[in-house]
C-alpha cells in the first residue's frame, strides 16, 4: 500500500475531499475528535457487554439484504463517487460496486455456515458422562482502518462482516476517500441498523492510534501501509485481536513455452489496473533471457496505448495517482532505475502533476527501489533469467510475500511454481491481482497478518464458546 503518510486537509471542522486528477474539491466529511470517539467507544462497550442489546441474526440478515438492495438502487452514484474521489476509472469502479454488493450478500450466506460443533467427551474415562458443543459468539467492538484504493469494497470487507456477526464497529476511512465509506454507513442506517452499531470516524493519525489501541477494542482490522500497520499492532491493548493487510511486490514467472498472446493482455491488466495502486499488482516479471526483450516490448506497446486521464471520464483506462507527491515518488524511483542501467521501453515520464505514464522497464538494477519495494504506481519491471530455479529464488528474495503467478503450458512447471513460490496464492496463467471476495486473501511475512475474505473475516470476528453438560 502507499508509503506516504497522509495529511488531513481541514476546513474548520471538516475533511475536504478532492478529485485526485484535477484537484478540485468534490465534498467534505465531518472530522471526529477524540472526545466524540471516546464517547462512541463507551457506548459501544456498554452495548456489547449487555447481551440483551445484541441484534438477533434474523434482524442482521434483514438489514444486510436491505443494504444490498439500496446499493443496487444507487449503483451509478456509488461508482461515480469511487472514480471521483479515488481516481479509479469508471469501468473498474462499476466492477467495484458490483463486488461490494455481492460482498454484502456473501455476509448473509456465510452466517448460515458460522456454526459450532459437537465435541466428543467420552474419549477418556475423565470425560465420560458428559456431552459438549460449541457455539460462535461475536468477539466484541471492532475498530477498522481502511485504505484509499478500493474505497467502497474494502469498507464492505471490514464493516459488513462485523455487522453480520453482531460486532459494533467504528470505521476510519482513508483521508483521501472518505465519501464512499460515509455513503456505505449511511446506507446501513437507511437499511435499519441502529447508529450505535456502526460509527463513521474521520480523524487524524494520532486520534486513530488512540482509537485502535484502546482496551475497549476487541478486534482491529487494518488495510494500509506495512509501516503503520505493524506499528499499530505493536501497541494494541492486551487481548485485542487483529488482521493486517499490507502490500507486496508481486512476482510473475513466465515459462519459455507460455502462451504469449493471451498473457500480454492479462499482465497489462494486472500491472496497470488502477494505475498499479493495488496491493497485489503485477510488479516483477521474470522471463527467460532469450525472450525477455521481446515480451517487455510487447508489454510496452500495450502500455503506451492505455488512455490516461480523469477517472470520471468513460474513455479513461488509467487514472491519476492518489496524490501529487506519489507521482513525484514514482518518478524518482523510475529515474533511479534508469540511472542504474534499466531500459525504459514505455512511459518514464510525468503526465502533469497528478498522473504518470504507464511504464515498462527492462532489467532495472536488482537493488533499485523498483526491484525491492512496492511501486504502487503504473510501472512493471521485466527481468531475464537463466533457469526456473533462479527465477523462483529471485521471486522469493524480498521480505514481502502475497500473491504470485506463473504462465506456462507445462504442468510440471506450474506445480513446481505452486510448491516453491513463497506466496499465499499462486495464479497459473493469470495475473497476480486476481481475487474473488469469498476466497482467502492474505499477506505473508511483512505483507500482512491473518486472513481476509468475507467468510474468513467473519470467523476472525467471532470466537468459540463451549458448553459442557454433565448428564
Amino acid at each position: 500500500m502507499s508509503k506516504e503518510k497522509p495529511k488531513i486537509k481541514t476546513a474548520r471542522d471538516a475533511l475536504e475531499v478532492v478529485n485526485p486528477y484535477d484537484q478540485k474539491a468534490i465534498g467534505s466529511v465531518p472530522i471526529t475528535d477524540w472526545s466524540m470517539i471516546d464517547n462512541y467507544l463507551e457506548i459501544t462497550h456498554d452495548l456489547f457487554r449487555n447481551r440483551r442489546n445484541w441484534l438477533p441474526a434474523y434482524r442482521r440478515i434483514d438489514i444486510l439484504k436491505k443494504t444490498a438492495k439500496i446499493m443496487e438502487e444507487q449503483f451509478e452514484k456509488l461508482a461515480f463517487q469511487i472514480a471521483n474521489e479515488g481516481g479509479k476509472p469508471l469501468v473498474d469502479a462499476r466492477v467495484e460496486v458490483t463486488r461490494a454488493i455481492d460482498g454484502v450478500g456473501l455476509c448473509v450466506k456465510e452466517l448460515s455456515h458460522l456454526a459450532g460443533k459437537e465435541i466428543p467427551m467420552d474419549l477418556t474415562e475423565a470425560g465420560a458422562g458428559r456431552m459438549a458443543f460449541t457455539t460462535r459468539e461475536p468477539i466484541g467492538p471492532v475498530a477498522a482502518v481502511s485504505a484509499f484504493n478500493h474505497p467502497l469494497n474494502l469498507i464492505v470487507h471490514q464493516v459488513a462482516p462485523a455487522v453480520a456477526v453482531g460486532c459494533p464497529v467504528l470505521v476510519k476511512p482513508a483521508d483521501d476517500t472518505p465519501l464512499s465509506c460515509k455513503a456505505f454507513v449511511d446506507i446501513l442506517y437507511e437499511a435499519g441498523l441502529p447508529e450505535e452499531w456502526c460509527r463513521f470516524v474521520a480523524c487524524d493519525i494520532p486520534t486513530a492510534e488512540k482509537l485502535v489501541t484502546d482496551p475497549r477494542v476487541a478486534f482491529f482490522s487494518f488495510i494500509g501501509s506495512a509501516k503503520v500497520g505493524w506499528m499499530l499492532r505493536s501497541k494494541l491493548a492486551p487481548g485485542t485481536r487483529c488482521a493486517l493487510e499490507h502490500g507486496g511486490a508481486a512476482p510473475v514467472i513466465v515459462d519459455s513455452g507460455a502462451d504469449i498472446d493471451s498473457m500480454i493482455p492479462s499482465l497489462l491488466k494486472g500491472g496497470f489496473y488502477h494505475s498499479g495502486q493495488v496491493c497485489v499488482s503485477v510488479q516483477r516479471i521474470f522471463v527467460a533471457k532469450k525472450q525477455a526483450e521481446e515480451i517487455a516490448q510487447a508489454l510496452a506497446d500495450g502500455a503506451s496505448k492505455l488512455v490516461v486521464g480523469n477517472a470520471i471520464e468513460e474513455k479513461t483506462e488509467c487514472g491519476p495517482l492518489i496524490r501529487p507527491r506519489e507521482v513525484d515518488r514514482v518518478a524518482e524511483w523510475i529515474e533511479e532505475a534508469r540511472a542504474g542501467g534499466g531500459k525504459i521501453l514505455s512511459g518514464g515520464e510525468k503526465l502533469g502533476e497528478t498522473a504518470y505514464a504507464p511504464t515498462v522497464l527492462l532489467n532495472p538494477p536488482t537493488d533499485a527501489k523498483v526491484s525491492t519495494m512496492e511501486i504502487f504506481g503504473p510501472a512493471v519491471c521485466v527481468y531475464g533469467y537463466d533457469n526456473m530455479d533462479e527465477a523462483i529464488e529471485r521471486a522469493n528474495a524480498l521480505p514481502f510475500a502475497f500473491q504470485a503467478s506463473v504462465f506456462t503450458k507445462n504442468l510440471d512447471v506450474a506445480m513446481k511454481a505452486v510448491r516453491e513460490l513463497d506466496a499465499s496464492a499462486v495464479m497459473v496463467n493469470d495475473h497476480t491481482a486476481f481475487r474473488v471476495d469469498w476466497a482467502p486473501f492474505a499477506g505473508r511475512r511483512q505483507s500482512g497478518y491473518n486472513t481476509g475474505g468475507i467468510g474468513y473475516t467473519m470467523h476472525d470476528m467471532t470466537q468459540d464458546k463451549m458448553a459442557v453438560i454433565k448428564l
